[in-house]
């Protein structure tokens, strides 16, 4: 284990017992201090990106991947906000979850208390260092924090600001620390806890990361598996409404997770929908690739693959199908879905309750895009990852995610017989 990261897991674990006792108030002084920072230091995170930027662009990456990487002075204060809005939260540390009286008069009491130690793991989001660190510290954790080496000097200048703003609050510089090194033996050693310091692993990126993090992490994992997200436009879709939902889905953003990969057409209104939605998504510059009815709906439209089905583009690509019925939508993403956020366009109330109920996602929405798919949009201040698997926490993974419960038990000297 390289010394550095086991150096790490020590500090990281003595900041989590500090953390785990500190007032509301000085947690969110910490956060608005932060926010502060961020603000203050703009531009200089600005003139660091840019050298990412420039790495970015020598290695000729993916324009979805750079679309990530990229801040700008709008990003900067979203950031900045986000961590003013994890502030004005609720504090979950010390809720009584509930309570209760046995008969031999003892109190039970089930209490949120933090995890202790986050290892978050993402690629070149330079956003997720704050919000990652922000909804850590609130919910009372400490953070270690290895991001993507594409965008490692935006994340050590943003990391700066945080630390700014936990020694004005007085609490420890090392409740949230940024790995520094490049090399990707530091990956291994979080995913082994780093000598028992590291209570939870939380991956934020590709196919290929969270592979491996579930493959070889030692300590419990917070699954966040592919976007593969769907909108399935019913009979009984209102068609401006649909194609208007289906633009956002997908084009809003294309590199995020929530980001539609595949629209499903109800047959009886394929006649209707196909052309409007594939001239609209073709004529934003979005690729489309359908199958042979969608293809018949517009000439640019591509022929569909197998692979296209389950694949996550995060790029101006989708694919088409028409579908019978609300069934047939549900068991194609039961087939190719990733269970992460699926929506369903209708008018029909029953159809959209038989959708809401049958497809076995993290997050499922009636007529409304994917790209609400998002911690702040749920109302959380910001989120450290959709979690997809079904242990735990499932969807946007807020402060009150990232807290467990332990039993209090409160008695008058009773002895068991």
């Amino acid at each position: 284990m390289l010394a550095e990261m086991a150096e790490m897991g020590v500090r990281a674990r003595a900041a989590a017992r500090v953390l785990a006792l500190a007032p509301t108030s000085q947690k969110n002084t910490a956060l608005v201090a932060m926010a502060q920072a961020m603000r203050r230091n703009a531009n200089a995170v600005l003139s660091v990106n840019a050298e990412d930027l420039k790495l970015a662009a020598d290695k000729n990456l993916k324009s979805s991947f750079v679309d990530r990487l990229t801040l700008t002075q709008q990003r900067i204060e979203a950031m900045a906000k986000g961590l003013e809005d994890i502030a004005a939260l609720a504090d979950p540390v010390g809720k009584v979850l509930s309570r209760w009286s046995r008969p031999n008069g003892l109190e039970i009491s089930r209490v949120a208390v933090p995890i202790g130690v986050i290892g978050i793991i993402f690629e070149s989001r330079p956003n997720v260092t704050a919000d990652a660190g922000a909804l850590c510290l609130k919910s009372g954790n400490a953070a270690i924090l290895r991001g993507g080496s594409d965008g490692a000097q935006s994340a050590r200048a943003i990391a700066a600001c945080l630390v700014e703003g936990l020694k004005e609050a007085g609490l420890p510089e090392h409740a949230i620390q940024l790995v520094q090194t490049t090399d990707r033996a530091a990956v291994g050693d979080m995913l082994t806890g780093l000598n028992g310091a590291v209570d939870l692993i939380v991956p934020r990126g590709g196919k290929s990361l969270v592979a491996r993090v579930q493959s070889e992490a030692r300590v419990p994992v917070f699954s966040h598996l592919e976007g593969i997200c769907h909108v399935y436009v019913d009979r009984d879709a209102d068609l401006a409404m649909a194609n208007k939902i289906a633009l956002n889905a997908k084009m809003r953003r294309t590199g995020i997770c929530g980001s539609a990969e595949t629209i499903l057409v109800d047959r009886p209104i394929a006649a209707k929908a196909l052309p409007l939605i594939v001239k609209t998504l073709e004529d934003a510059g979005c690729e489309v690739r359908g199958d042979a009815e969608t293809m018949k709906a517009d000439p640019r439209v591509k022929p569909a693959t197998e692979e296209d089905w389950s694949t996550e583009y995060l790029d101006a690509i989708i694919s088409m199908k028409v579908v019978d019925g609300v069934q047939g939508a549900m068991d194609h993403i039961a087939r190719y879905g990733s269970q992460h956020t699926d929506s369903i366009i209708t008018g029909n109330a029953a159809t959209a309750e038989t959708f809401l109920q049958g497809v076995d996602s993290a997050i499922v929405l009636h007529n409304a895009s994917t790209q609400f798919a998002d911690g702040g949009e749920f109302g959380f201040g910001a989120e450290i990852g959709i979690a997809t698997g079904k242990m735990h926490a499932r969807g946007p993974v807020g402060v009150e995610q990232l807290t467990t419960f332990k039993y209090q038990v409160r008695g008058t000297g009773q002895t068991r017989p």
